[in-house]
């Protein structure tokens, strides 16, 4: 069974991540490719929500596991029960991530006197350190400990794959969210630096950098409350040589490419983005 060139029949994949918008595509992509899912998420509604979507498309090789991918133990126990429902991990898609409001800017641009108004203003100067280590922790450390607890099932195999879901703030950072944007940095340079730690094994280790996709996180930062598009999401489009903003399916290709280790046996440690051509333009 082959889907966008991928043919994953009996392959287990896990994916952290896989009840939000995009995660979901993630899902289907592989099931639909043959590979048995297992969606890990600490929201066990929406995990049951995914797994009903899924199950509606044709497909029940897929199973929900309430996990914290902050937590190891809980990633341990996870990694244990996709082993006694499916087997070992072959494919660890790492999407679970986000942003937080304590790690956010009010203002693109700093004023002086900013940190001193009487207004709900948030300056770089009050940018809460909880928030912070919350955001870094998210999507640095809940892409590191899957990939500790899963690579353990990987190391032995002829083939597996672990792809991580960076952003394309992590090239260029955006304004007013320095933690995600430092995050994803790390995210892209542990993506590197894993490849080359598991180069011996024929573990391959890449990441996808989304450019902009409307999802249930960015909602309200993309749209007003009439539903048109906000000030921000009018620049990011700006800004994008397409015009538009991407759309999950978009993503999939790509996605299958680097599961399928016939057509990318010999790429490790890259970053590829998908973006609409936002990386490239120098906005002139």
């Amino acid at each position: 069974m082959a889907y966008l060139g991928a043919d994953l029949t009996d392959k287990v994949a896990v994916v952290t991540g896989g009840s939000g918008v995009l995660g979901r595509e993630f899902c289907l992509a592989l099931l639909k490719a043959g590979a048995k899912v297992a969606i890990l998420g600490i929201d066990e509604k929406m995990g049951e929500e995914a797994v009903a979507y899924l199950n509606e498309q044709g497909y029940d090789q897929v199973k929900s596991i309430e996990c914290d991918v902050l937590n190891k133990e809980k990633i341990e126990a996870a990694r244990l029960e996709v082993n006694n429902a499916f087997g070992t991990c072959d494919i660890l898609i790492n999407a679970a991530g986000g942003n937080h409001p304590k790690g956010t800017t009010s203002k693109e641009f700093y004023e002086s006197g900013d940190e001193n108004s009487s207004d709900d203003i948030t300056s770089f100067f009050d940018l809460d350190v909880k928030g912070i280590d919350f955001v870094f922790a998210l999507n640095y450390m809940g892409t590191l400990l899957p990939s500790q607890v899963f690579g353990q099932d990987m190391v032995d195999k002829e083939v597996a794959s672990i792809i991580n879901i960076s952003s394309m703030n992590a090239f260029t950072p955006l304004t007013k969210i320095p933690a995600y944007s430092g995050a994803k940095a790390a995210v892209n340079n542990f993506t590197q630096w894993l490849a080359v730690h598991f180069a011996n094994t024929n573990i391959r280790v890449n990441a996808i950098a989304p450019g902009f996709f409307e999802t249930a996180q960015n909602k309200a930062l993309l749209r007003n409350e009439d539903g048109t598009y906000s000030e921000r999401a009018n620049k990011i489009l700006v800004n994008t040589p397409k015009g538009r903003f991407g759309k999950p399916e978009e993503l999939l290709g790509t996605l299958m490419f680097l599961t399928n280790n016939q057509a990318s046996g010999f790429i490790t440690g890259v970053v590829i983005p998908i973006d609409g051509g936002f990386n490239a333009y120098s906005g002139v």
